[in-house]
């Protein structure tokens, strides 16, 4: 009878340790680039690494030409299979259209939903202000990518193009592995 038990217990703390092994994302790289210096460019853009396990992101790109009245965002999800590689999403959306209608687009609002709380991106048009994405922290997009959408282990890249007036003025790209 005792035997029994133990072999119980051994497999239940077997299935408990198998269901708590889950994912983890990490950030690898930023690099923000200004198409059109006169129109905006970067005061600072970088992943800052507090300790083994808090990194954040943090942005800000100075507008020159403002109030912004038009602006459209591609998004563009890579993975990495000998380069990178397209992976599930390309999508271009009207910013402006899309701030007052956040479920118009779910693919859109699903990467929203990584930087709402953390950036001044948060209203629709006109943009009289500078961009700012403010310590996006690795477990606010660890939770999104492993809990609300699971993704595949790898290494994925995440680059937007800022389009203001139908020029393409920005472009930021996010690299980051899950593992």
């Amino acid at each position: 009878m005792c035997v029994k038990y133990k072999y119980l217990i051994f497999l239940f703390s077997l299935i408990y340790s198998i269901l708590e092994i889950s994912s983890k994302f990490e950030f690898t790289n930023v690099e923000c680039k200004s198409l059109d210096k006169n129109f905006a460019d970067f005061e600072y853009c970088y992943i800052k690494s507090v300790n083994r396990s808090y990194k954040y992101l943090s942005l800000k790109a100075n507008v020159f030409k403002k109030p912004i009245t038009k602006l459209k965002v591609n998004g563009a999800l890579f993975k990495r299979l000998n380069g990178y590689r397209p992976f599930m999403y390309n999508v271009t959306v009207d910013a402006c259209r899309f701030m007052d209608n956040k479920n118009s687009n779910p693919v859109a609002g699903y990467f929203f939903d990584f930087i709402k709380l953390n950036s001044n991106i948060n209203h629709s048009c006109p943009y009289t202000h500078d961009f700012i994405v403010d310590k996006l922290s690795i477990d606010e997009v660890n939770h999104r990518i492993t809990n609300v959408l699971p993704f595949p282990e790898g290494a994925y890249m995440v680059e937007t193009h800022w389009i203001a007036y139908d020029i393409d003025r920005v472009v930021v790209k996010v690299y980051g592995t899950l593992s």
